[in-house]
């Protein structure tokens, strides 16, 4: 019997070339799955269906997990406010965990023998696949070829052509990786420490002047409400949210930051809906959670974004720290109002119920109503009282 192979099947030139290349080559019965994360429109999984079947694939079959990602990671960025660095909100990255998931699960379901991806071996992705497949599929070889081949653009071309399979994959200045959570963009300028990227190198254009104002509510965290429109389907929220955001070119930005295999590495991204909705979040629990909740919070939402990135999903201390996310949003329920402009956006107030600048015990820099004047000036002698003893006995220090 031919050994079962299971290809983690984008479309893409490398892992087109590995399903003709192990069906012909290798005699392996081809089973080329499509993880769909919400980065594939449907017009590209019929081509993707069409084409792996003329690549030599045995079966072709779409897996969709976009669901399973907004559960089990999205809504704990969100509710984390994580962006790496500070700037990039792990667009891409976070998907090809899921995918790894999905690959893994469907393997083991029709007994494969193997499993293919198309990652190379000088980035991440290769990591998240390999690691996600060890755990969960443990008694399953796992190939991969561009890697283990060092193969070029041009030999997997001209592979395919030579076996009758002709598509576009001309080399651009630019490789894309578009998915629910942005776009990232590597290649051209990006390869120059000194660039940035133009105009043209954006897959959505700035088509949008002026300003206008952008309402998102969220009921314990999630989003709840875009503009009045309530959704209960959250995915359908994120994709208002970045359509409304793209056409003024908003969330547009680079990344330079560690990866997992120890070298730097920059990437260009536009991710509207990501921006403003962690902005539009982090703006919400500013005036519905306690200091100390932010302060720790913040502490666990790095953690779990560094984890995230660095293929530490199923790490155990994830479920803990989401728990935390989890319970941390139970009064984070408002609506936060942006203006959006050409390339950027602000925040403007909110309206919420759990609002805690709203207070009867006083407003701030105005008048208080919850303690005395004598109160105050107690409560500050008493603050300074380490800093006076220090200073009491050590005169001879200056300031």
């Amino acid at each position: 019997m031919k050994k079962k192979v299971v290809v983690a099947f984008s479309g893409g030139l490398d892992t087109s070339f590995t399903v003709m290349y192990l069906a012909k080559e290798k005699g392996y019965e081809v089973y080329a799955a499509c993880a769909n994360t919400g980065g594939f429109s449907e017009e590209q999984l019929k081509q993707n269906e069409e084409n792996a079947y003329k690549l030599g694939a045995t079966k072709y079959v779409t897996i969709d997990v976009t669901e399973e990602y907004y559960e089990k990671s999205l809504k704990y960025m969100v509710f984390g406010n994580v962006l790496r660095n500070g700037t990039y909100p792990i667009s891409v990255s976070s998907e090809r965990i899921f995918q790894a998931l999905a690959i893994a699960r469907y393997a083991n379901e029709i007994g494969a023998d193997a499993i293919a991806h198309g990652s190379t071996g000088a980035g991440n992705d290769q990591i998240r696949f390999d690691m996600t497949f060890m755990v969960l599929a443990p008694n399953v070889e796992i190939i991969t070829l561009t890697r283990d081949m060092a193969l070029t653009r041009d030999y997997e071309i001209n592979y395919l052509k030579e076996n009758g399979f002709v598509a576009d994959f001309t080399k651009l200045k630019y490789s894309y990786n578009v998915g629910l959570w942005g776009t990232s963009i590597c290649g051209g300028e990006i390869l120059d420490s000194a660039q940035g990227l133009p105009e043209s190198a954006y897959l959505k254009q700035v088509e949008k002047t002026g300003s206008e104002e952008l309402r998102i509510e969220f009921k314990k965290g999630e989003i709840h409400a875009v503009n009045g429109e309530v959704f209960e389907d959250k995915i359908a929220a994120i994709q208002k949210v970045e359509e409304i955001g793209a056409a003024y070119g908003i969330g547009r930005d680079m990344h330079v930051g560690d990866t997992i295999i120890g070298i730097k590495g920059r990437v260009g991204f536009e991710a509207a809906a990501p921006m403003l909705i962690i902005g539009a979040h982090r703006f919400l629990e500013k005036y519905t959670l306690s200091k100390w909740q932010q302060y720790w919070k913040d502490q666990v939402a790095n953690w779990y974004g560094m984890f995230l990135h660095e293929s530490q999903y199923l790490e155990p201390v994830m479920r803990d720290i989401e728990a935390m996310l989890q319970e941390s949003q139970r009064n984070v329920n408002g609506t936060a109002i942006l203006e959006l402009r050409p390339l950027s956006f602000s925040t403007v107030g909110v309206e919420s119920k759990d609002d805690l600048v709203k207070t009867k015990f006083g407003e701030y820099g105005e008048m208080q109503k919850g303690w005395t004047a004598e109160d105050a000036k107690g409560f500050i002698k008493v603050t300074s009282t380490p800093l006076r003893v220090y200073y009491n006995n050590h005169k001879d220090e200056e300031i």
